[in-house]
């Protein structure tokens, strides 16, 4: 369900592509170092939004390097880290072991599975620095797949289960921000889970799966199903726009007003390819 929130890179500028890799590469470093290698599979861009977005939001003092590592071993790449960069790597590593587990639960998979066990040796540790983003990954995810199997027929409340699990993950702690954080997780998570269920739609259709829209029994309607998106999204820059952002403001602004389209479209030509 994750990786659609991602920059629209041929409308950065090269400083700004780099700026946006190093701290990409800095949370998959982290995760190699919080969960081991196997966790980096689950590595989505999806944090690198959340990690710049808090990075610009409170503006830590930050470590920067040029290294080579496993998955690059001929070219040195820029890489920053802070706290942010690991609250970021520990949200991805949580969000990873929930989906797999939900995976292995709904259909068996048993990669899911392993994948799970690995990533679960590491939860308690996370689940410790921050019980309440984890206690709301567990009761969305629980929630949302009691709503699935029910054959919920309303797409909103299927979508608030997720939105209100990425509402508590952009709150990194309680403080002046946090309500304007939280609306901006929560409209960014029903767009994440609305655009899912419409690149779905044909594929649940076949296979007999659910999907909100197929649930309403409202038929496929590509016009409505992006007034819906366009609706939520505009949720979700309403409430970033409220924040105090400078640093990386351009790359942020590029996720949410263009990234995110792009990758929808990219996506829609690909389900249209025969």
């Amino acid at each position: 369900m994750f990786g659609y929130v991602t920059a629209n890179l041929r409308e950065l500028t090269k400083e700004q592509q780099k700026r946006y890799g190093s701290v990409y590469c800095g949370i998959c470093r982290r995760i190699r170092e919080q969960a081991g290698n196997l966790a980096r599979l689950g590595l989505s861009y999806d944090m690198a939004f959340l990690s710049l977005l808090l990075m610009s939001l409170y503006e830590p003092e930050e470590q920067s390097r040029n290294e080579s590592c496993m998955l690059h071993p001929l070219a040195k790449r820029p890489w920053v880290d802070n706290e942010f960069i690991r609250y970021g790597a520990d949200m991805n590593v949580a969000l990873s072991y929930f989906n797999c587990l939900d995976d292995w639960q709904d259909d068996g998979k048993r990669t899911a599975k392993a994948m799970a066990d690995r990533m679960g040796k590491h939860l308690p540790q996370i689940e410790g620095r921050y019980p309440r983003q984890c206690a709301a990954i567990r009761e969305s995810i629980q929630k949302l797949g009691e709503l699935e199997k029910a054959n919920c027929p309303n797409p909103d409340e299927t979508a608030g289960a997720f939105g209100a699990l990425l509402g508590e993950l952009f709150v990194w702690q309680e403080d002046l921000w946090s309500r304007d954080l939280r609306s901006l997780g929560d409209a960014l998570g029903r767009f994440i889970y609305l655009l899912d269920a419409v690149q779905d739609y044909d594929k649940d259709k076949k296979k007999g799966k659910y999907n909100p829209f197929l649930a309403a029994g409202s038929g496929k309607d590509p016009q409505k199903w992006e007034e819906y998106l366009v609706l939520t999204m505009a949720r979700c820059t309403a409430a970033f726009e409220k924040l105090p952002l400078v640093q990386d403001k351009a790359i942020l602004d590029n996720i949410l007003y263009s990234g995110v389209w792009v990758s929808y479209r990219n996506r829609e030509k690909k389900e249209e390819m025969p």
